[in-house]
């Protein structure tokens, strides 16, 4: 197994039964239970380890039932349609004996055809020309990204000052990791809260559902090896205790690797 600290932290046991066993990290401890991206990335690894996997994931969606708790988790992956070339699968991860994550997942054998990317990566300074962001954030999973922000930092002061959602950062694993799918999917939760950054202002919230569209193969991701990412994102609308969260994630190369939406609880 690899000594990275991600690798340990998604790594999974295949049980008799076909499901898998993992174990949240302590590296990845977020303010309650462990870092969203994760968890996600735990529930995209039980569909890649999966012998009878299909193809490449094209999607993924992840419900947050409930925060897990310090431990052990089961994660049962079953594929719930195979047709020729594509797979939907059913993901469910249990804790004491209580669903705690539910998901789907859609795979596919990939090919050739025309594509363009019609969402151009944002113009902004190379990564080496932006400093990494500082302030006082306290969660452990922060210090596993290397972030250097653009626009749209954390707020530093919690006066209620913000005027916009948008955020757009460079970032990687900390550190340097190959991109992976399992790696991409835990990179595209790394956005801290939108309505922190519109608000200034520091809220109880908690992310109910995630969805990732994987619009780059294998072959891509591994091109773009350790190098960082450009991320984007922002919000659309805030109202009645939710709101929403868009972001695109591209390569250095300005190639656009997976989009990603987010359904957020919040308290005013």
């Amino acid at each position: 197994m690899s000594s990275h600290v991600f690798d340990q932290a998604i790594a999974m046991e295949l049980q008799t039964d076909g499901t898998f066993v993992g174990h949240t990290s302590p590296a990845y401890a977020n303010m309650v239970g462990p870092f969203g991206g994760i968890s996600a990335a735990q529930m995209m690894n039980a569909v890649l380890l999966h012998p009878q996997r299909l193809g490449e994931p094209v999607s993924l969606t992840i419900n947050f039932a409930a925060a897990l708790s310090h431990g052990s988790f089961v994660i049962e992956a079953r594929a719930a349609r195979t047709n020729r070339s594509t797979q939907h699968w059913i993901i469910e991860a249990r804790q004491n004996g209580e669903t705690v994550l539910t998901g789907t997942a859609f795979t596919a054998l990939r090919r050739d055809t025309w594509g363009v990317d019609e969402d151009s990566m944002p113009l902004c300074p190379a990564p080496q020309q932006v400093p990494k962001g500082t302030g006082p954030i306290p969660m452990e999973w922060v210090k596993r990204y290397e972030m250097r922000p653009v626009a749209g930092a954390m707020p530093e002061v919690w006066d209620g000052s913000g005027d916009s959602s948008l955020t757009q950062l460079w970032v990687r694993d900390n550190p340097p990791r190959p991109l992976d799918f399992a790696s991409l999917t835990a990179l595209c939760d790394v956005f801290f809260p939108r309505v922190f950054v519109r608000r200034a202002t520091l809220v109880p919230i908690g992310t109910v559902t995630m969805t990732i569209y994987f619009h780059a193969d294998l072959l891509q991701l591994q091109a773009s090896g350790s190098e960082y990412l450009m991320g984007q994102a922002r919000a659309q609308a805030f109202r009645n205790g939710y709101f929403d969260h868009t972001a695109q994630l591209w390569n250095e190369a300005g190639a656009l690797l997976a989009t990603t939406q987010q359904l957020v609880y919040y308290k005013s």
